[in-house]
C-alpha cells in the first residue's frame, strides 16, 4: 500500500470517527473509523521509513580532464 492509500484509511476513518453519527447493530462505526486511522498513521510511518532507506547517496563524481595534444606542423591535416 502506498501513501496515498494510507491517507485514504486516514480520510476514511476521520469520516467515520467524527462526522457521521450512524448506528449499526453490532458494530462500532467510531471504533471501526479509529483503527482504520491508526493502521493509516503505521502505514504512513512505515512508508516514510522504507522510502527514506531507499535514498541512496551518490558522491559526486570527479571530472576528468582530457588533454589534447598537438602534433608539431600543421594541425588540419592537410599538410599546407
Amino acid at each position: 500500500m502506498g501513501l496515498g492509500g494510507c491517507i485514504i484509511l486516514i480520510a476514511v476513518g476521520a469520516i467515520l470517527t467524527f462526522a457521521t453519527d450512524w448506528h449499526m447493530q453490532g458494530v462500532n462505526l467510531d471504533l471501526v473509523g479509529v483503527i482504520l486511522m491508526i493502521v493509516g498513521l503505521i502505514g504512513v510511518t512505515t512508508f516514510s521509513s522504507i522510502a527514506r532507506r531507499r535514498r541512496v547517496v551518490v558522491p559526486p563524481t570527479t571530472s576528468t580532464v582530457v588533454e589534447e595534444r598537438r602534433r608539431d606542423g600543421y594541425s588540419d591535416g592537410y599538410g599546407m
